[in-house]
């Protein structure tokens, strides 16, 4: 016997993402695809002319024809990308922000110091161990092998953990493995009838592991796939999905040498909830015989989807030199479950050693929770040549649910 359904999902706060929590019933949904559709059309149209201009310039050089694939390879990547969106937007509702409507949020919590104070405008900088959360395609950039550990201690005193590698491994192109938890300390289990608690105790978490692939396909274009196995869990109770994030990275050879990056995140299988805690004991009917009030009733999940997210970027060099560098970014999102929104960031360097930085995340995004972001950085080489250390650190605002810090460890060798 089934009774009425019932979901858990995590709640998501405007800009922020906090524990699990029960839902219902799932809000009403309309179509709201026009926007995506017209980027879809005129990437469309982008093809169409670049497959003209193929045409025109067969006698060009092998380097031209490399360089005309590359965009041609990306735009065909976006159009992709954006047409899985547009499937995904029929369901959407239209003028609701769609919080708290799909699970494993987790996964939109930011990674590492240095990206989160660049207000996590990030796609576009990528270029560093934690590339890997942020646009996969810029691991294949990376020449040496390069690790990075960050921690954060997130709202509602959980804790949010992020590791990653990144391994070259020459002309095949660059691996990298990374994993992700949201945990919390273990509660003690209360009932109405024992409100001092049962003697039991019970934890949640929210993990993620990934596999990931990059490639330079030219000197100017690389291309980069994450798959990740994630799991979410309270007592005895747990939901596990697979995802795919896809991103493209291209250096331009105006604006000195700007970059654009672009990157589709956790398009996947649903979550569904299963476990012994769904299981109860009903009585059936009264008016029957043999019913009595130990029937087993198993409880059945709706399944969530996952928080699919397209996020566009752009960064540039304002000024360098030996002594100083600034540097500045914006990415433009779009996720399945919040409305639009624009992360900027800005950093500084001196001589490679110091950098200061700070952003705004969620810029035009009503409702939203802070958003001011600073942070600074360290850099040495230690050990004589070849190992170069980066320390961290990264304040991130978030209105009434306070502040998190986060500290990063990144070594390349």
């Amino acid at each position: 016997m089934k009774l009425k359904p019932i979901s858990i999902v995590e709640s998501h706060c405007e800009g922020a993402t906090s524990s699990l929590f029960v839902s219902w019933e799932r809000p009403k949904q309309s179509p709201e695809i026009e926007r995506i559709t017209r980027v879809s059309r005129f990437l469309d149209s982008a093809l169409h002319g670049i497959q003209v201009t193929e045409l025109r310039q067969k006698t060009a050089r092998n380097d031209i024809h490399s360089g005309w694939f590359s965009v041609k390879f990306s735009l065909i990547i976006l159009h992709l990308l954006l047409s899985s969106m547009v499937v995904h937007a029929q369901t959407s509702a239209k003028d609701v922000s769609k919080s708290g409507t799909t699970a494993a949020t987790f996964l939109e919590i930011p990674v590492s110091a240095r990206a989160i104070a660049f207000g996590s405008a990030y796609s576009a900088i990528a270029d560093d161990a934690s590339s890997l959360y942020w646009n996969p395609a810029g691991a294949a950039r990376l020449p040496q092998t390069e690790v990075v550990f960050s921690h954060m201690n997130w709202i509602a005193d959980l804790a949010f953990d992020y590791s990653a590698a990144v391994i070259p491994l020459g002309s095949f192109g660059n691996v990298g493995i990374s994993f992700t938890a949201l945990t919390m300390d273990d509660m003690a289990v209360r009932t109405v009838d024992r409100p001092e608690g049962t003697g039991e105790l019970f934890s949640a978490s929210s993990i993620a592991f990934a596999v990931h692939y990059a490639r330079n396909l030219s000197d100017r274009f690389s291309i980069g796939f994450s798959g990740k196995y994630i799991q979410e869990t309270i007592w005895h109770m747990n939901a596990n999905a697979f995802a795919l994030d896809i991103g493209v990275l291209y250096t331009t050879e105006f604006f000195n040498n700007m970059k654009i990056g672009a990157i589709i995140s956790n398009f996947g299988t649903d979550l569904q909830m299963a476990g012994r805690d769904a299981r109860m004991f009903e009585r059936v009917d009264d008016q029957k015989m043999g019913s009595n009030d130990r029937i087993p009733v198993n409880i059945e999940m709706d399944p969530w989807s996952l928080p699919l997210n397209f996020q566009f970027g752009i960064a540039t060099d304002l000024f360098k030199s030996e002594m100083h560098q600034v540097t500045i970014a914006v990415d433009a999102l779009h996720p399945s479950d919040n409305y639009e929104s624009i992360n900027i960031g800005i950093e500084y360097k001196f001589y490679e050693a110091l950098a200061l930085r700070g952003g705004f995340r969620s810029l035009g995004l009503a409702d939203s929770e802070g958003g001011l972001t600073l942070g600074a950085g360290l850099s040495s080489r230690l050990f004589g040549e070849g190992v170069d250390a980066r320390l961290d650190y990264a304040f991130a605002d978030y209105g009434r649910l306070k502040a998190a810090n986060i500290i990063s460890l990144a070594v390349a060798f």
